[in-house]
């Protein structure tokens, strides 16, 4: 094994006493950065199902110094995510299906290149190509100014680069992969956030978890919004694909999506001058909270769905953005806190959340790629028990004004 692989090795017991290994690839505390690295489970002589870690420096354009980690499991799934993007994923892909989508935006931009004010508060539009990015905490939603400061589109999460990055495998079957890293939201006198992110996953497995930890670690309370905005695209969205999910209530966004409402759970082929469309979704939950969406291709053989708590994320919202495939034909299912309106507009309707000082909240959810007819069924199924017999309600007028 090779001497910078071992260098940044620790052995550890992680929860259930499970033993595991545990790299460090970067921290900001000790000015550590590993840049590139690789293990995989034939390095660490590893039985079961085989897999490998990689983590790569990009170099060129507006990518230049980005990194992007990619788990590669040879008869399960490849995902690919950035500490230097908020610990997003890029895409995922596996059983020649993937989840993510085609932005205009082609590079892994690196915040340093972003100003997130520029464009009236929509800078964030220059980095945004994920198939799931955070946007929070500390404040999400369209962009807004009041009493001269810009809160700019979806917070600043997603063009934050990670202080901490670890990489643990556990050394018992089935060998879980865990990639966690530091997000930090500190600006003197503003908050004091900061969220452990991580994503796990099972070698093999066709479905992984995200478990974040948001904590505010300041002495006064402090305002958070999250909405995990999550997007599709070919070969999963295509003319006549669906959006499935156990709902009490539909409304418009805005004016323009009122027009949609009639097929606003169908996908329509890519459009031009398609301008986007948002739905406001109120989920209906299991007795535990629990609930799922997702969408599936006109064949119903290929999809992707999201399970996730409404304890923790009681509200979802869709968006329709089918224009033309160089435009960006994508949709998104993102659970969260709040809908999309502006802060501003979220706080006065009651739905920004708060921490009170040393308080933390949770958030888990579970995405997976429906390979084939079966598990689109079963996600199907599970969305028609959930539903019951009562349809969902469909509100046309949108339940707020920007």
């Amino acid at each position: 094994m090779k001497k910078h692989i071992l260098a940044g090795v620790v052995l550890a017991l992680i929860s259930g006493q499970v033993a595991a290994k545990t790299w460090v690839l970067t921290d900001a505390d000790s000015s550590t950065e590993q840049g590139n690295w690789q293990i995989s489970s034939a390095q660490l002589k590893l039985e079961g199902e085989p897999f490998s870690i990689e983590q790569k420096v990009l170099h060129g354009g507006k990518q230049e110094g980005s990194k992007v980690i990619t788990v590669t499991s040879k008869d399960g799934l490849t995902i690919l995510l950035s500490p230097t993007r908020g610990m997003d994923l890029l895409r995922v892909t596996g059983h020649g299906i993937r989840l993510g989508w085609d932005s205009p935006v082609n590079e892994v931009v690196n915040p340093a290149y972003i100003n997130l004010e520029s464009r009236n508060g929509l800078g964030w539009l220059e980095g945004f190509n994920e198939m799931m990015v955070r946007c929070g905490y500390e404040w999400t939603g369209h962009p807004v100014t009041k009493d001269g400061v810009i809160y700019t589109l979806h917070g600043k999460a997603g063009n934050t680069p990670a202080s901490k990055v670890e990489v643990i495998v556990d050394d018992q079957a089935p060998h879980e992969i865990r990639i966690r890293g530091l997000l930090k939201e500190h600006t003197f006198k503003k908050a004091n956030l900061e969220t452990w992110t991580e994503l796990r996953y099972v070698p093999g497995s066709d479905s992984f978890t995200i478990h974040d930890v948001l904590t505010n670690k300041a002495d006064y309370p402090h305002d958070y919004q999250i909405i995990y905005h999550s997007n599709f695209s070919t070969p999963i969205l295509e003319e006549n694909a669906r959006f499935i999910a156990p709902l009490e209530s539909v409304s418009p966004f805005n004016d323009y999506a009122k027009k949609g409402l009639n097929n606003w759970a169908t996908y329509g082929a890519p459009t031009k001058d398609f301008d986007e469309m948002v739905f406001n979704l109120k989920p209906k939950a299991d007795s535990n909270g629990k609930t799922v969406a997702a969408v599936i291709n006109s064949k119903g053989d290929k999809g992707a769905s999201i399970e996730f708590d409404t304890h923790q994320l009681p509200l979802l919202t869709m968006w329709k953005n089918t224009d033309t495939l160089k435009q960006g034909y994508v949709t998104g299912i993102e659970p969260g806190t709040n809908y999309a309106y502006p802060v501003t507009v979220e706080k006065q309707q009651g739905r920004v959340k708060q921490l009170q000082p040393g308080q933390t909240a949770e958030f888990t959810l579970i995405y997976s790629l429906l390979k084939d007819a079966a598990a689109v069924q079963k996600v199907e199924q599970r969305v028609k028990t959930l539903q019951g017999n009562e349809p969902a309600k469909i509100d046309e007028k949108p339940i707020a004004v920007e």
